[in-house]
């Protein structure tokens, strides 16, 4: 479906072709498979998975704008941010929007990936060109929040999530460097997982993962969910949030290294719902997870997945999958925990 174009930065954008994608695209609709009798609390049976737009170099980090009605989604191929809304279709809402430099970016994923809102209800995302995570504000201007640790320029801000303190968490794996582990231009070392503070201060929360990828806050935001996107240790894991918002433990909730070895892609974004159940983006398509870490059902795909956010009601899930947006109605809801508060720009000195 087509919409009327939502230009709101101008500037030429530079873009690759499909046959950049991560994963070769998935040949065939979608599928519900059911392991468990929890999921049939969660899905209801008939669930119908709805094709709303198609086209796209590599689809990520939608997020629903309740403030308006609407869908937001990276491109992460062809340099954009775009807006769905029901009934109008789809628009460019941003053009540029992880890549702004002048000369053409060396790699295939230049674009935004992760999107979030902040407490002012302000669109905060990550750049794979830019190596930062930046807000828009309501002028249009980018305000830059972090793209250093300890001087030294991140790897490429993959997603991202909200405390309800206003802490900022978020992945940085290198996979928007055009040679990824390899890039000459890697300044840090490790792939961390971070918190940027109320007060601007970035902390490390931890470098053992070796591509870390999804995030998300269980209800009570007591455990802190992050994906490890490597197919030799392809895992979501669970760490206890300390009371100083630092992590403890570090526990895999489930381990799908061999399990999902077939299956194309790797362990992405994910999102949790209002009783604590998990739904990642993985090899083949989107899983939910009990706060146990039982397999309940997927989504099958066939191919890769990239992420996914509740929106409309609550209980509309949205699904990122490859070139392509769908949405399912659910029986169950997003988590919705309080609004986070603002937060400063980081600085570039950064602690452990």
């Amino acid at each position: 479906m087509r919409g009327i174009p939502l230009l709101v930065a101008g500037g030429l954008v530079w873009a690759a072709s499909g046959s950049a994608q991560l994963q070769p695209r998935p040949t065939r609709e979608p599928v519900v498979v059911r392991l468990d009798p929890r999921f049939d609390a969660l899905v209801p049976a008939g669930a119908e998975l709805e094709r709303i737009v198609d086209d796209h170099g590599w689809a990520e980090g939608p997020v629903w704008v309740a403030d308006g009605g609407y869908l937001l989604f990276s491109d992460v191929v062809k340099n954009r941010i775009y807006q769905w809304t029901p009934g109008a279709g789809e628009g460019v809402f941003l053009e540029r929007s992880g890549y702004t430099g002048s000369a053409p970016f060396a790699g295939p994923e230049p674009g935004s990936n992760g999107l979030a809102l902040d407490g002012a209800g302000r669109l905060v995302f990550c750049q794979h060109g830019n190596r930062r995570i930046v807000r828009r504000e309501r002028d249009g201007r980018l305000s830059v929040l972090v793209d250093r640790y300890q001087g030294k320029r991140i790897n490429s801000p993959n997603d991202l999530v909200y405390k309800s303190n206003g802490d900022l968490y978020f992945t940085d794996p290198p996979f928007g460097l055009p040679r990824t582990y390899d890039d000459p231009a890697k300044e840090t070392s490790f792939q961390g997982v971070y918190r940027l503070g109320r007060d601007g201060a970035l902390t490390v929360l931890t470098k053992k993962l070796s591509g870390p990828n999804g995030i998300a806050f269980s209800p009570d935001e007591r455990t802190l969910y992050v994906s490890n996107a490597d197919r030799r240790r392809l895992v979501w894991m669970a760490y206890d949030v300390k009371d100083d918002g630092t992590l403890a433990g570090g526990r895999v909730l489930y381990d799908g290294t061999v399990s999902m070895a077939d299956r194309r892609g790797t362990a992405d974004g994910m999102k949790v719902d209002a009783q604590g159940n998990i739904f990642g983006a993985g090899p083949g398509g989107v899983y939910a997870f009990s706060p146990d870490g039982t397999l309940l059902g997927w989504f099958d795909f066939g191919g890769n997945v990239g992420n996914v956010a509740f929106g409309e009601d609550g209980s509309t899930l949205f699904i990122a999958a490859n070139a392509t947006v769908y949405r399912v109605r659910l029986t169950t809801r997003g988590a919705v925990p309080p609004a986070p508060s603002p937060l400063r720009s980081a600085d570039s000195r950064g602690r452990d």
